[in-house]
């Protein structure tokens, strides 16, 4: 193992739980992000932003949405007021889509931790290194301005991972890193190989964690 752990989200698997678990191993990887089910009305999830979505996705982290006469800000804000630990995992059709908002709502609920996805951060049109600083939890994806994942060897991708690794050395940051790519069709987001994607993402960060 490198000076980071190197793992993959479970929703790159058509299997989930055990099988899961045990393919990424023999892939390579080193830990596995998974969901959990949680009641949404608490929103005592591990991560998400809230009011991504106009209607409830059951089982996402993004509902319910917010009651009529509740702003989507104050109702996020509120939520995780409400849910001291929680991830926040800011991204484009989320509340919390800017480096600008992620700090504004640090300021309105102190202690928040936040998931940065790089490929989130490229698609919203930032630079992923911007972001990291507010990081404790990453995700790595390879992205552009308009798309949230694409193959790490495509030549319009933005994101530099040997400039991410960089930045997070500089920063003595101590948490894992995890690849998350996802076949989800239904949310506009489909992928044929999400896990080959992966584990060819695997292969390009393991040398530079060495």
């Amino acid at each position: 193992m490198g000076r980071y752990s190197l793992g993959i989200c479970e929703i790159a698997f058509v299997e989930r739980g055990a099988p899961a678990s045990v393919r990424a191993r023999e892939l390579g990887f080193e830990h596995i992000d998974v969901s959990v089910d949680v009641d949404p009305a608490t929103l005592a999830l591990p991560v998400g932003c809230p009011v991504a979505f106009p209607r409830p996705q059951p089982g996402w982290c993004t509902t319910p949405a917010p009651p009529r006469g509740e702003g989507k800000w104050e109702w996020t804000v509120r939520k995780f007021r409400a849910a001291p630990g929680c991830l926040l995992e800011p991204w484009k059709t989320g509340c919390v889509n800017s480096i600008e908002k992620i700090r504004a709502i640090r300021d309105e609920v102190p202690g928040l931790r936040f998931l940065i996805d790089t490929g989130h951060v490229a698609d919203w049109g930032e630079d992923p290194l911007d972001a990291l600083e507010f990081a404790s939890h990453v995700q790595l994806r390879q992205g552009r301005p308009g798309n949230t994942q694409l193959h790490v060897d495509d030549p319009t991708g933005v994101v530099d991972f040997a400039a991410v690794i960089g930045r997070l050395d500089e920063l003595g940051y101590q948490g894992k890193l995890t690849i998350e790519y996802f076949d989800l069709p239904e949310m506009g987001a489909p992928l044929d190989d999400p896990v080959g994607w992966a584990t060819d993402l695997l292969h390009h960060v393991r040398p530079l964690i060495a």
